[in-house]
């Protein structure tokens, strides 16, 4: 069903790991997905009220057409048997070839955790004689996508060229609005992944780049889309 499901500890993480990358996948003909796992609340501005309409008019900018929210808690994010089994029965259901995760380093234990939760349930997800509904399936790969908290940047296995999707991922993070207040010094949430879109970019010779680790052998059938 899905080419691929990108799982977000939060709403809005997906749009600022690789929202230029999922604008690119879609605009290719590729079914993306995102899967929020908390509503992430309570935040200082926002509610479940306004998250919800805030990423309803992100995936529009970006052309996201399935997007679901797993309801776990904001805060208290864990990978317990119970979410692990609710994760694993979405891939099931949705089948997709791959999927992304946060890094597994970073300052917030949601993300931390929902990377663990990622990996546990892509294994749940193919086990037979269970009482998980649907059919087993196991993704191919996993990907992982930097989210704002990761300080300590490690070498990336490959920057993803979004130069001509970035300004749909800026689009999609204007909507954010009660998370993302404007500053005049330029040390804002969004000045800082322009910032830092620009400079991956420029490691791979574009304007604008987003990173992905791999702990898996990146497997390549032909060289015609390296540069």
């Amino acid at each position: 069903m899905l080419d691929a499901l990108v799982i977000a500890p939060h709403p809005d993480d997906a749009e600022l790991g690789m929202g230029g990358t999922i604008a690119m996948m879609i605009s290719q003909g590729m079914a993306i997905g995102v899967l929020d796992l908390t509503d992430g609340e309570p935040t200082p501005r926002g509610s479940v009220e306004i998250r919800s309409r805030e990423t309803a008019a992100a995936s529009a900018a970006l052309g996201i057409t399935w997007r679901e929210n797993l309801g776990l808690p904001n805060r208290r994010l864990r990978s317990s048997l119970e979410s692990r089994a609710k994760l694993a029965a979405v891939i099931r259901r949705t089948r997709p070839r791959w999927l992304f995760a946060p890094h597994w380093i970073d300052a917030h234990p949601d993300h931390v955790a929902a990377t663990r939760l990622t990996e546990a349930a892509r294994f749940w997800a193919k086990l037979t004689k269970c009482d998980l509904p649907g059919d087993p399936w196991h993704p191919e790969r996993i990907y992982h996508y930097a989210c704002v908290h990761l300080k300590a940047v490690r070498k990336p296995s490959f920057v993803v060229d979004i130069s001509a999707n970035w300004e749909a991922k800026c689009r999609s993070l204007a909507c954010y609005s009660s998370q993302f207040a404007a500053t005049t010094d330029g040390t804002g949430v969004l000045d800082r992944v322009a910032a830092a879109d620009a400079w991956w970019g420029s490691m791979i010779g574009t304007r604008h780049g987003e990173p992905f680790w791999a702990r898996e052998p990146v497997a390549l059938r032909d060289f015609a889309s390296l540069f």
